[in-house]
């Protein structure tokens, strides 16, 4: 079979790309390795799904950790404003809460997963779930498809590669893609995760008795062992589970 264009993942990334890829008509693929699309999307947010936010851009390339300001050039093609007008024209109500974050009106992840899925079935794209790569197809410096751990193969002279980085294993966000990148002449820099949960081994964290509990508008410094203060950080903290503190 023979595609326009392939695309590796159904998450946000891979929703948004099956839908932009289509758009004028392209016939589009889009293959998942797991049972149903955006598993992780779905958790995002606490559950209340944070599709982006409204400050300007300066003050978003700010917060991006480390070099941000490479992400210039993408934001003005397709900015936070027009994510905003995206969702809404998916009929998605959203509302702006602290520091701009801007969530569903519903609260519910679940609303923006089945509007991006909604939009890719409108659109034509064709879905496979429960269809792993095996690899990425190449030939003279060109991409030719992908071969399914099935033994099947699909062509196709685009692949979007959208499977995601190592940071949710069970939401089947395990950096497969890095290597089919690396064989098509990408270069992968050194990995690290910038949003990471705080692990305590306290006895009020280990007993569980703040499991639940969501702080609103908390400030969280970090000292070091002389005493001084290296950063701080404000917004909201979930106790999230036995020994983990998420903020």
């Amino acid at each position: 079979m023979t595609y326009d264009v392939i695309v590796i993942g159904g998450g946000s990334a891979g929703l948004m790309a099956s839908i932009a890829a289509s758009m004028d008509g392209a016939k589009v693929l889009l293959v998942d390795k797991g049972d149903k699309l955006g598993r992780k999307l779905g958790i995002s947010g606490g559950g209340r799904c944070n599709v982006t936010n409204n400050k300007d851009m300066d003050e978003l390339i700010k917060h991006i950790p480390g070099n941000g300001r490479f992400l210039y050039s993408a934001l003005t093609h397709f900015s936070n404003k027009d994510i905003i007008d995206f969702f809404e024209n998916l009929g998605i109500r959203l509302k702006e809460e602290d520091n701009g974050r801007m969530f569903p009106v519903s609260d519910k992840a679940k609303t923006v997963v089945d509007a991006l899925i909604g939009q890719v079935r409108r659109q034509g794209v064709e879905i496979r779930t429960n269809s792993p790569v095996k690899m990425v197809l190449y030939k003279d410096g060109s991409v030719q498809g992908v071969r399914l751990q099935s033994g099947e193969t699909m062509n196709s002279k685009a692949v979007i590669i959208a499977s995601g980085g190592c940071s949710v294993p069970h939401t089947g966000s395990t950096g497969d893609g890095y290597a089919w990148a690396e064989a098509g002449g990408h270069t992968i820099t050194q990995l690290f995760p910038t949003e990471v949960p705080l692990t305590s081994k306290e006895a009020f964290i280990r007993s569980r008795e703040l499991q639940g509990l969501s702080l609103r508008d908390v400030t969280l410094s970090v000292w070091n062992a002389k005493g001084k203060s290296i950063i701080s950080h404000r917004g909201d903290m979930p106790f999230e589970s036995l020994t983990c503190i998420s903020a």
